[in-house]
């Protein structure tokens, strides 16, 4: 062989080599990664060691491997700082541990958390903030941080929250922060700066007793506080911390890790924190909104064989809901683990687990003004509940549906709402099983008093879980006055009588047509003769519409798609040119929603599907089906929650719309503004909108931006005339107007507000100068300032 030639296959080997070398190195440090990960996520799991064993062989491990892998360290444990709050004082511990045995590491976690804390504040990561703030608050205990620079970030916050010109929510936040952080440090504070901690408890107690509270009324689930009072969440934190106090401090649910290495972590040299700020206010931030502390139970509803049910001020009944919410933020799009997880909580033959869980399961899918998760998903995991745990977890849910019924008199229309649908879902889950005759004494009420409403709603939900027999079935003779009728359609023009009808002809013909595939020109050919009943005479203007022809094609082809849901879709967008042909007008679109309701007046959930069809299809605006629902025609079944239900999904849809445009407009526009054009490929180029292009998406949002505006003036109008005119009716009686109508309807205004809230928010300051003025009736004008409190 050459010496070339041996040179060059020297050569290719040694890069060979390198490579080799450096695809090892590379696999080693990633394994030695994934094995630190793996070793510091799971301590604190159950094991057949115990805590104290593991964290201390553990901090010996860390310890070994700071030299090749401390930055992997500390951002493992940052993360799991920030992310899992429930094993706080056990990481809290291993810093401690580690910063005993090497002083800088410990300083430079504490800076990373700091980094942590203040890039969360920026973006508004509220709840990330906070973990990282209780978990800098724990390690003072474990005498890695000074109490003194800790107390110093507490000042921080709470002069930020005396600041004026600020959000309420935004103060809020700051003082809830600092307090949450209290059961964890709030002992060695007091050991060791008693007077800065009360000093730091006067401001909190000056803060609370100046903040506005207008914004309570809307958030709680019940109007009445007995047999619980309904607390506003930072005013029952702040009576569970002044007990902590009272009782020096001491808690009995914290898992404390620290205290079995006093001797080690006592004689460790601690950090000074940095100065931490809050970050000013921006009119772009979007801040917790308040909250009421829902309370369904007290010691006297659990067994008294078995654990007492913390008390409502108890520091530990904020402990441990506070824990159960965040298994349910993790665990909720996995039913089956967040079960197993609620129940297997710690500590939990101390507590009566199962009443504390449903209660918190409940608080969630009553919040106002919207649960955190999607409603079925608490329905699945209550399910889930009961068939892991079925010797108990039943027996609790049929106690505390009992306990929701019979306080239904005072539940606020959005929380009613959801308990018929939970309520629906799971009687649909076991067989329809229920002891309706201990219920029966709602039978002699008013029929649109509380109770038989709920039950005759829970009937007509539970019809489209099922068939009409099986809810008969379900309802027994008693019940039946309850049961809603069989949802058939009705063709007025296939009925006796129906030849004096005028139309009814044409009517007839159509269905020949329609069922010999017809075209949509040859349906308009049919219609074209038919007279118009606004044109009085020859020389009359054409008026914009003709109700006949519309009620004549409307109600025949919804007849003809009757079978099912899809034959009615295939109908509608078969026959959607003739719809636009006919309805073009708002008019002429609330007459096409009337022909629906004559056909599909006994199913709800018919009347809401094909509304939302229609909607998508344009063949109605959202306008039409505002002003529809708010017409006289529709005041028989005003009340009916589908109504609503159709209102609702009528406002969703225009957000829907209105926000797919907003994304839109703001990716072309940043397509369009792009820096650096010489850098993009010829595909980026051509993928570029023009000028015009950009230009016209914007105008497209401003019009539905104007829509959606419009639709709102519509709604939150129409409920202050019918709202108005109802308080002058009774004044002038001389009667209550607190009725069971007025509950009703002012529970869907302030429904309205809540559940749409981000969207009002924005024309809010319209709503104030045109419609809720100082000159309007301060019964409907609460509302409005509730809503507004929300965010103030």
């Amino acid at each position: 062989m050459s010496k070339s030639v041996r040179r060059k296959y020297d050569d290719d080997f040694d890069d060979d080599s390198r490579s080799a070398k450096r695809r090892r190195l590379s696999t080693d440090a990633a394994e030695i990664e994934d094995r630190l990960e793996s070793l510091i996520i799971r301590v604190g799991e159950r094991s057949t060691a115990s805590l104290e064993s593991n964290l201390e062989g553990l901090s010996s491990v860390l310890e070994n491997d700071l030299v090749k892998a401390k930055n992997k360290i500390q951002r493992i444990l940052v993360d799991c700082a920030s992310k899992m709050p429930e094993r706080s004082s056990v990481y809290s511990t291993l810093v401690g541990l580690l910063n005993a045995k090497n002083y800088n590491f410990g300083g430079e976690f504490a800076e990373s958390l700091v980094r942590c804390l203040k890039d969360s504040l920026k973006i508004c990561e509220w709840d990330k903030a906070r973990n990282c703030l209780r978990f800098l608050s724990d390690l003072v205990n474990c005498h890695v941080v000074s109490a003194s620079s800790l107390l110093a970030v507490y000042d921080n916050f709470l002069d930020a929250a005396m600041e004026t010109g600020v959000p309420q929510v935004r103060t809020d936040w700051l003082v809830y922060a600092v307090l949450t952080c209290l059961p964890w440090v709030g002992r060695e504070l007091f050991e060791k700066r008693e007077a800065d901690l009360d000093r730091l408890l006067a401001t909190i107690r000056t803060y609370l007793d100046r903040r506005s509270k207008k914004h309570v009324p809307a958030l709680r689930v019940w109007s009445s506080d007995d047999p619980h009072p309904q607390e506003e969440q930072l005013d029952c934190l702040w009576a569970q911390i002044s007990k902590l106090r009272a009782d020096s401090w001491q808690e009995k649910h914290i898992l404390r890790p620290y205290l079995a290495f006093d001797s080690i972590l006592s004689e460790a040299l601690q950090h000074k924190l940095p100065d931490i700020q809050a970050p000013l206010h921006h009119a772009t931030n979007v801040y917790p909104q308040p909250k009421v502390v829902f309370r369904m139970f007290d010691y006297t509803d659990c067994p008294e064989s078995g654990p007492i049910l913390p008390g409502a001020h108890s520091i530990e009944r904020y402990l441990i809901e506070e824990h159960i919410h965040h298994i349910l933020e993790v665990h909720h799009n996995d039913r089956k683990e967040c079960s197993a997880q609620l129940l297997n909580f710690p500590h939990k033959t101390k507590i009566p687990l199962d009443y504390m869980i449903v209660e918190v399961v409940f608080a969630e899918l009553f919040q106002m003004p919207s649960p955190r998760f999607l409603e079925i998903n608490y329905g699945c995991i209550l399910i889930e509940l009961c068939k892991l745990q079925p010797s108990t977890i039943p027996q609790v849910l049929a106690q505390a549906t009992e306990i929701l019924f019979e306080r239904i008199d005072t539940m606020n229309v959005s929380a009613f709402q959801r308990f018929v649908t939970w309520f629906s879902y799971h009687l649909s889950n076991f067989h329809f099983r229920w002891s309706w005759a201990d219920w029966a004494d709602c039978l002699t009420l008013d029929p649109e008093h509380p109770k038989p409403k709920f039950v005759r709603e829970t009937f007509e939900k539970s019809l489209r879980l099922s068939y009409h027999q099986r809810v008969q079935e379900m309802a027994g003779q008693e019940f039946a006055a309850l049961v809603p009728l069989e949802p058939k359609p009705r063709f007025r023009y296939g009925e006796e009588g129906a030849a004096s009808l005028a139309g009814t002809m044409v009517a007839h013909q159509l269905i020949t047509a329609i069922k010999e595939r017809c075209t949509p020109e040859e349906a308009i050919r049919l219609l074209k003769e038919m007279p118009n009943p606004l044109k009085a005479g020859d020389d009359d203007a054409e008026p914009t519409h003709n109700p006949l022809k519309i009620e004549v094609f409307t109600e025949t082809l919804i007849y003809v798609g009757s079978k099912s849901f899809s034959h009615a879709f295939a109908a509608i967008a078969k026959f959607r040119y003739v719809f636009k042909v006919l309805a073009e007008t708002e008019e002429a679109q609330i007459c096409v929603l009337r022909s629906l309701y004559e056909v599909w007046k006994n199913h709800p959930q018919m009347m809401c599907v094909l509304v939302d069809k229609m909607l998508k299809t344009q063949i109605v605006e959202c306008s039409a089906v505002a002003n529809w629902i708010f017409s006289r025609e529709m005041n028989a079944v005003f009340l009916k929650s589908y109504v609503w239900e159709i209102l609702n999904l009528t406002i969703r849809k225009m957000s829907q719309h209105v926000h797919k445009l907003t994304v839109e407009a703001a990716e072309a526009r940043a397509r369009l503004h792009r820096d650096s054009e010489d850098s993009d490929s010829d595909e980026e180029r051509r993928d570029r909108p023009s000028d015009e292009q950009v230009e016209r998406m914007e105008e497209r949002l401003e019009q539905a931006q104007s829509d959606q505006k419009t639709l709102f003036l519509i709604i939150f109008q129409r409920f202050i005339m019918i709202l108005s005119e109802h308080l002058v009716r009774s004044d002038t009686d001389g009667r209550d107007f607190r009725t069971h109508w007025w509950k009703w309807t002012f529970g869907r205004l302030q429904q309205i507000f809540m559940q749409h809230n981000e969207q009002v928010h924005k024309y809010s300051q319209t709503l104030e100068t045109l419609l809720f003025t100082q000159d309007l009736d301060p019964h409907v004008l609460d509302a409005f300032h509730q809503f507004l409190a929300l965010r103030a």
